[in-house]
């Protein structure tokens, strides 16, 4: 529990698995515009190539070797094809609560104790 915690503390590797779970695979240039987008709160369409690449190293350096590690994700850097992996089914329930907190506008809106 506390490594998947820890793997989606941060919003670029839940962002990747949204993604993921919505369609099961990507392509690394299409993933890197959509967590750009959804980092930035912005339309993939106003996303610049200065910020696709900010996010490109972050994702490639950190990100999905993590998520890759915990066997959560598969990647290949040279085709650019990421899928989700076995490991993933532990960790999605946590990852629904986290979309769902996310999602909700009310739920955001509260102060933490």
């Amino acid at each position: 529990m506390e490594a998947a915690c820890s793997l989606l503390a941060k919003s670029k590797r839940r962002y990747v698995l949204y993604q993921l779970v919505d369609d099961r695979a990507a392509h690394i240039e299409d993933l890197v515009t959509q967590v750009a987008a959804w980092d930035a709160g912005e339309p993939v369409d106003r996303i610049d190539d200065e910020t696709r690449q900010r996010t490109y190293v972050s994702l490639v350096h950190n990100h999905l070797p993590r998520l890759a590690d915990y066997d959560i994700i598969d990647y290949d850097l040279r085709s650019g094809d990421i899928v989700l992996a076995d490991g993933f089914e532990d960790i999605q329930p946590l990852l629904e609560q986290f979309r769902q907190t996310e999602e909700d506008p009310e739920l955001r809106a509260r102060p933490t104790l």
